[in-house]
């Protein structure tokens, strides 16, 4: 048996009701280790949730309409501390592991996902913490890539209670030489698509994670107006930067094998909504489309990966739920290009890390998320450097909870100073490798 360092040595594990991006409760975790180092991590929630995903504990009942997390942080002080009390905050896969073994279910429904991922996190950054190194340094020490950004500038779906059909319209900035340029390159896009929208009289508002509300009067109607501001922003579309669709088609699904677009009260079959989808990726510089077809419809997914082979980014999320062996599978059927991380879909930092690493060795593409409900907590933005992900996807510009990410993005850029490499178009896995 190896015995953790008294250094590193779990002292005390808390938890806290904390308040999330959407005004909801969610879950703080404290971990604290012999030499006083202290680690803190907050849990994020989604929205667009696949039925696979770690099972977030709720209170239910009236107060706070039901999302109280008051059983979570008891689960956080009571069986999670005594099981990880003692333990080597050094050792991430022992403590997550005890997390598994204290909560006895696939999708850690007794303990709640979002009381382990907390606690996940709080250990790694408590580690951290002890070895004087950040997150992303002491996560991979010879680290240097930045990845990708995903940006949202339209919201829709379950971010802006279904104003558009498609979830998310997004840039991505691969022309750019730095994370610095490219993110202000997206700023300068969405502000473009800010002024477009007031011209139209079309601007309702913002959504969840930061992006522009709209009212068009169809999906393809934003997939025109998001190209036009790319140009207004003096970026070249397709060239420079170009869109990435967030379909979260699960949402879309009818229950029959086929598709609605409510907003335009159309309904396809599977073949019919996959000649809509590559339409829309024929006429527009779309580089990146995620979920596409529903987490339940691997035919569709593995007909459309293949329809676009080389030219366009399938991302698994719903699909996937950050989960290794369906990674494997996907790479399998030939599914999708590329997996969406998410670590409180997984429920600990080792589940997530596992789902990754399928990726990476089944030459995919791995893009590290934040949720459509956030925090102010950072880690998602070491763990894309730490962990070396393609891209990374924390919403829009706007609202704290994300700039907070970008923001420790850029630091964390000007720390590797000319050491920084930027992941550009390879951040995509369309050059010949996965990234």
């Amino acid at each position: 048996m190896i015995h953790p360092s008294p250094l590193t040595s779990i002292s005390a594990v808390t938890g806290h009701p904390r308040w999330d991006s959407r005004g909801r409760p969610t879950v703080e975790v404290v971990v604290r280790t012999g030499d006083g180092s202290v680690g803190r991590a907050l849990a994020p929630a989604g929205a667009s949730t696949g039925s696979g995903e770690a099972v977030d504990l709720r209170d239910g009942g009236p107060a706070h309409g039901g999302y109280g997390v008051d059983r979570a942080v008891d689960r956080v002080n009571g069986p999670i501390a005594a099981a990880l009390k003692g333990l080597d905050a050094a050792d991430q896969a022992g403590a997550d592991a005890a997390l598994e073994a204290a909560d006895g279910t696939a999708g850690f429904a007794h303990l709640g996902g979002n009381a382990t991922v907390a606690t996940s996190l709080a250990v790694a950054q408590a580690a951290a913490a002890a070895s004087g190194l950040p997150l992303w340094r002491a996560l991979n020490p010879a680290a240097r890539r930045l990845p990708l950004p995903e940006v949202q500038i339209f919201g829709g779906g379950a971010h802006a209670h279904g104003r558009l059909d498609v979830q998310d319209l997004m840039v991505v900035p691969y022309g750019a030489g730095s994370f610095a340029e490219a993110y202000a390159w997206c700023n300068d896009v969405y502000r473009a698509a800010g002024e477009l929208l007031d011209r139209r009289g079309a601007r309702a508002g913002v959504a969840d994670e930061g992006g522009w509300w709209p009212a068009f009067d169809s999906n393809e109607a934003a997939l025109s107006a998001l190209t036009e501001a790319i140009e207004a922003a003096g970026r070249a579309p397709g060239d420079e930067i170009g869109i990435s669709l967030d379909i979260a088609a699960t949402q879309l699904a009818d229950g029959a094998g086929g598709y609605l677009l409510r907003r335009e009260e159309r309904r396809f079959d599977r073949d019919g909504w996959c000649e809509l989808l590559l339409g829309w990726l024929d006429r527009y510089p779309v580089v990146s489309i995620e979920d596409p077809f529903a987490e339940d419809d691997p035919v569709g997914m593995a007909a459309l990966t293949t329809a676009v082979a080389g030219r366009v980014q399938v991302i698994g999320d719903d699909f996937l739920v950050t989960d290794a062996a369906r990674v494997h599978s996907a790479a399998d059927t030939g599914a999708c290009t590329a997996v969406l991380v998410k670590p409180n879909q997984a429920g600990t930092l080792t589940r997530a890390r596992a789902a990754l690493d399928a990726a990476h060795a089944r030459g995919l593409t791995a893009i590290v998320s934040a949720r459509s409900g956030e925090t102010e907590d950072v880690a998602v933005a070491h763990l894309a450097v730490g962990w070396g992900s393609g891209g990374v996807k924390v919403g829009s510009v706007t609202r704290g909870e994300r700039t907070a990410k970008w923001n420790e993005l850029l630091r964390i850029e000007e720390e590797l100073g000319v050491d920084a490499r930027f992941a550009g178009r390879s951040g995509l896995g369309l050059d010949g490798g996965p990234a």
